[in-house]
């Protein structure tokens, strides 16, 4: 029985992006015990109270190491194994990675010391922490992660670039804030769909944020992430949709059982001049093979599982806001304040 979700909460502006995913996206799926759960909580408190400390006495220089394989032993206490695809290279190089496997470990987003922005959907809190499992990297993240217990600390020290969403005015300054870091030679993680869907649905991703890549000619690598129950489904259990609090959606993660986070490296692409242009290229190669978000041109929902949601990038594009010429971003080039 398929039924239809209601329709999203108001934006705070035309261009707040939004997504009707609720609860009736979420699967049932395998539940590990009461006492597996305690000590999968013991064990991230473990992990959350011991980084800040371990991170202070490490040297700068071996910090990387240190940060993946605090992401990846944080993964595994919340019960999500890794598990890595490279299609960047030829079927006959092509290696599939689970957790634990260093055999046949990917380069990771790239080569230390030179800019990459990495783009994905957006799905849960759970996605940086898989990200982070593949290779260290900053994050363009919901301005009260910061705020959130132990994860606020983290984010702290992951150096995560804050943004509100419901603050069009500070667009720009995120997206300078990123090319800056590109520009240094950092990884920046983005989520161009501008808010959480559940994994099956999901929505258009929208250029602003990219302007940072084409203001700073950085390559960008696109990734396609999807969780997968213990038979190897897609499932939708560890997204943050709706009316989750962090608490409800960490206490579903933490009793699935058998879950596997996939993240998936596509060919890198160069960013070219149009950031509209770059949003299609990375959408096409983030969606894979997988669905459309909706099946014709002209249908107006998407099949989410057991719900049917209202795919909002057919309603009427507002108009573009432009910022004012006289105040030039990155090295004096034109960045936009936000994207239809």
């Amino acid at each position: 029985m398929v039924f239809d979700a209601p329709p999203a909460t108001s934006a705070a502006h035309a261009w707040m992006p939004s997504s009707p995913c609720g609860s009736g996206c979420i699967d049932s799926v395998d539940q590990v015990g009461p006492a597996r759960v305690a000590a999968r909580l013991a064990g991230v408190a473990g992990l959350l109270l011991s980084y800040p400390i371990a991170h202070a006495v490490t040297p700068r220089g071996k910090r990387a190491p240190l940060q993946r394989g605090y992401a990846r032993l944080l993964l595994g206490s919340i019960g999500l194994r890794l598990r890595v695809v490279d299609n960047r290279v030829t079927a006959e190089e092509r290696g599939v990675v689970d957790e634990g496997d260093t055999t046949l470990a990917p380069a990771g987003f790239g080569a230390a010391g030179r800019g990459v922005l990495i783009v994905t959907g957006h799905i849960s809190w759970t996605d940086i922490v898989a990200l982070a499992s593949v290779q260290p990297l900053g994050f363009v993240a919901r301005a009260d992660m910061l705020d959130w217990p132990m994860i606020g600390k983290l984010a702290e020290l992951m150096r995560v670039i804050p943004i509100e969403r419901e603050s069009l005015r500070q667009l720009p300054g995120v997206v300078a804030a990123v090319g800056a870091r590109l520009a240094a030679g950092e990884r920046i993680g983005v989520f161009p769909e501008g808010t959480t869907w559940c994994g099956r649905a999901y929505g258009s991703m929208r250029p602003a944020l990219l302007q940072a890549a084409v203001d700073t000619g950085t390559p960008v690598q696109p990734v396609r992430l999807r969780y997968l129950d213990r038979h190897g489904v897609p499932c939708t259990v560890p997204a943050f949709v709706g009316v989750d609090t962090f608490g409800s959606s960490a206490g579903r993660v933490l009793r699935s059982r058998g879950m596997v986070a996939e993240v998936v490296l596509e060919p890198v692409l160069e960013p070219g001049p149009d950031r509209r242009e770059l949003a299609r290229r990375c959408e096409a190669a983030v969606r894979g093979t997988a669905s459309p978000r909706h099946g014709a041109e002209t249908t107006e929902w998407i099949e989410a599982g057991h719900t049917r949601v209202q795919d909002p990038s057919l309603a009427t594009d507002a108009p573009e806001v432009r910022r004012p010429r006289r105040r030039p971003m990155l090295r004096g080039r034109r960045s936009a304040a936000v994207a239809r």
